[in-house]
């Protein structure tokens, strides 16, 4: 592998845009969308659940790389997370409960099949990690009707 190829990193952020009478759509910095539903009855995923997708996208990712550091990797299966929460009944409007499920299948020792799933929540995952560290979140409020020099 050249030392290019080495050296490339997956652009990662984010945008979001309201506009009038529609709905909000997100859009990753590389380009991927997904328009948010923030109506109890409508099919779609909410804010809250892109979070819980974070979350289980990210373990399932990191189990696969720690089957891989633990030498197991052709002997992993089908690797699922179900996500849900708990919002917070008082103060600011938070998830204050993370309720995880990790299924790995495969032909694999169960005391491995721990490891994994405790390497990839522990360890590995950057989501997992980073709402276990209480990341501090700086806002900027940009001015539309600035006019440029």
């Amino acid at each position: 592998m050249s030392a290019e190829a080495k050296s490339l990193i997956r652009p990662t952020g984010a945008s979001a845009v309201l506009r009038p009478r529609q709905s909000p759509v997100v859009t990753s910095a590389t380009g991927g969308e997904v328009t948010l539903s923030s109506h109890v009855s409508t099919p779609g995923f909410s804010p809250v659940d892109l979070l819980y997708g974070a979350l289980a996208g990210c373990l399932v990712i990191s189990a696969r790389a720690a089957a891989a550091k633990l030498g197991v990797l052709e002997k992993l299966g089908d690797v699922e997370a179900k996500v849900t929460g708990r919002k917070a009944a008082e103060g600011l409007s938070r998830v204050e409960t993370f309720h995880v499920e990790i299924e790995i299948g495969g032909d694999i020792d169960p005391a491995v099949k721990k490891q994994i799933a405790e390497a990839a929540e522990d360890e590995i995952c950057t989501v997992s990690n980073t709402l276990r560290g209480h990341p501090s979140i700086e806002a900027l409020l940009v001015d539309s009707t600035a006019v440029s020099a």
